[in-house]
């Protein structure tokens, strides 16, 4: 399947991931790719503003594509965030394999559809709280 990455059809959201070709129900997209770091690091990175595009799996292993915009599963954004579109919904969700993660969709996805995956509510509890403290970036 092809993918591309251009500007989101979310507002204040940069950029997006799209497919070029249709996409069934239950079909892996793509991996979720970047540095493999620690907790530890990453908190070090986060207090240094280089944060942003993380994905947990456990303290120990943490994928970072802060550093890496070569791997377009970082451009995946989450229609159920801070601004949300009438009729854009998250039509994917991540899914771990082992220590591997992967971005899979959960509804036929048509050609020319943005992908969109849950950064889940915690993630958009502690933008919140970012922005309330004046740290506003996300």
């Amino acid at each position: 399947m092809a993918l591309i990455v251009k500007t989101s059809k979310l507002p204040n959201s940069g950029k997006g991931l799209f497919t070029t070709t249709a996409i069934k129900k239950g079909a892996v997209i793509i991996e979720y790719l970047g540095e493999i770091i620690d907790w530890k690091e990453y908190e070090k990175r986060v207090e240094k503003d280089e944060d942003g595009y993380l994905f947990f799996i456990n303290k120990k292993r943490c994928i970072d594509a802060y550093n890496t915009p070569q791997h377009k599963a970082r451009f995946a954004n989450d229609a159920a965030g801070l601004t949300k579109i009438k009729g854009l919904i998250n039509n994917c969700i991540y899914e771990i394999e082992g220590d591997k993660c992967f971005i899979k969709a959960k509804k036929d996805i048509s050609a020319g559809d943005e992908i969109f995956v849950s950064y889940t509510k915690e993630y958009w509890d502690c933008v919140r709280y970012n922005i309330s403290i004046g740290r506003g970036k996300h």
